[in-house]
């Protein structure tokens, strides 16, 4: 979809945000908009990059919102197609910020499911260079800025950890342990994962995750994990 601009309503609905909301926000310098007309308006492009940066502000609930916002079957389930074992090492041999990044394409690439690496390790350190995509609590999530159907495949996620963990920007100042790569292949799917990731790190997962070694338990914890949330939403 072209990144065009959008009225208030439409990005309520876009993001699955009460207009009302949206107003408060855009007024109070919030939201990346502007007055045009006597409206506010909305880059498309613009949004996408505040809702990748500050997706750890929102609060649980809007993150849901924002969630089904983005998906087209209510409560689907992500990782059972998105992350395999292949795509999980647990011994991630990195010692820096660049290393990490460079160690996440190699195991993309290992899937078989990667068409341009260097691509990839590029969106990737363009993507951190605009701020880290780690969050408080040990782990980050990092991805192009935006959707990158020619790099791979099919959509897909790598999860790996780094067991003395490195630092990566983290907003406490703390260590990061755990790494999801996201390479997605459309702004709405894009999106919902990295929502459905939030949520899902919201849990025991993270600590959980910096436990184990074996990759195919780590693949049943992440689907049970996500089961478990959507089934309290039943």
């Amino acid at each position: 979809m072209p990144y065009r601009n959008m009225n208030i309503a439409e990005l309520a609905r876009h993001i699955g945000m009460d207009a009302r909301e949206v107003k408060r926000l855009a007024e109070k310098g919030v939201l990346p908009g502007q007055m045009v007309g006597g409206e506010w308006r909305f880059n498309r492009a613009q949004m996408l990059d505040w809702l990748q940066r500050e997706l750890h502000s929102l609060r649980p609930e809007q993150i849901r919102n924002l969630e089904r916002a983005m998906s087209d079957v209510e409560d689907e389930a992500l990782f059972g197609r998105l992350l395999g074992p292949e795509a999980v090492n647990m011994n991630l041999p990195a010692r820096s910020r660049t290393s990490v990044l460079h160690e996440l394409v190699a195991l993309a690439e290992h899937t078989g499911m990667l068409y341009d690496k260097p691509a990839l390790v590029r969106a990737l350190e363009e993507r951190e260079a605009l701020g880290s995509t780690a969050l408080a609590g040990g782990y980050a999530f990092p991805h192009p800025r935006r959707p990158m159907p020619y790099a791979t495949a099919e959509p897909l996620a790598c999860l790996a950890r780094v067991p003395g963990g490195i630092p990566f920007g983290a907003p406490d100042g703390g260590l990061t342990y755990v790494f999801v790569l996201v390479c997605s292949h459309d702004e709405r799917q894009h999106l919902q994962t990295l929502a459905r990731l939030a949520l899902l790190f919201g849990s025991a997962l993270p600590q959980q995750l910096r436990d184990m070694d074996d990759a195919l338990e780590v693949v049943a914890l992440v689907i049970a994990t996500e089961r478990e949330l959507l089934s309290k939403r039943r």
